[in-house]
């Protein structure tokens, strides 16, 4: 079983492709994991890449493609994986299914997990984290006992650049004009399936067990 997971930044959609790696015994394929590992090896997949990125470059489609299908190749992947941040726009989308139709393959699943923009701006500007322990709250859901201090240590917490409000709305702007445009591709494919994000992670996770074993 070959999944993609889609979502919004903050959708959750990266628990939720853990979870379902541990559940269906598949390995759970992120693109930043792959791109960390191959610089760090010092790959000659990982140089070329370094190139781009020394000099503030994206990594083009193709590129990406190559890494992520020499990590899928690997034998822990035979019987399927699940992606996590990738594909971004359509052109990864296509030179995707084109490499893998090559390979006589195909993508099987892909999951929507979908939470309205208010919903994810709520959740991300509402972080707060301790610099100094490393443990997270958040004002709404999981506050500290005093307000803005660490129960842990009793230092300050912060908001974090990445949590700021106008920061997440750019995010969330970047991903419609992007990846938005992926919900569509994968309908027309007939494999696309959606999840309402907004519910408890336990029960969203249940919709989607009830997707997979579906197909």
């Amino acid at each position: 079983m070959k999944i993609i997971m889609l979502g919004a930044p903050g959708a959750g959609k990266g628990t939720q492709a853990k979870m379902i790696a541990d559940k269906y015994s598949l390995p759970h394929v992120s693109t930043g994991d792959i791109f960390r590992a191959n610089l760090k090896e010092g790959t000659e997949l990982g140089k070329k890449a370094k190139e781009y990125m020394d000099k503030g470059a994206l990594v083009p489609d193709e590129l990406t493609v190559e890494i992520l299908l020499d990590r899928v190749a690997k034998d822990d992947c035979k019987n399927g994986y699940v992606l996590d941040g990738f594909p971004r726009t359509i052109p990864q989308a296509e030179v995707l299914d084109s490499e893998l139709k090559k390979l006589g393959d195909a993508v099987d699943l892909a999951i929507d997990v979908e939470v309205p923009d208010e919903n994810i701006v709520r959740r991300m500007s509402g972080r707060r984290a301790c610099l100094k322990c490393g443990a997270t709250y958040h004002v709404e859901y999981i506050p500290p006992k005093k307000e803005g201090i660490c129960d842990d240590c009793g230092e300050p917490l912060v908001q974090r650049d990445d949590d700021k409000e106008e920061t997440v709305k750019k995010r969330l702007s970047v991903y419609h004009e992007q990846t938005q445009p992926l919900i569509d591709y994968y309908t027309k494919k007939g494999i696309l399936k959606t999840v309402d994000g907004t519910k408890d992670m336990k029960d969203v996770f249940a919709d989607i067990t009830a997707v997979i074993d579906a197909v």
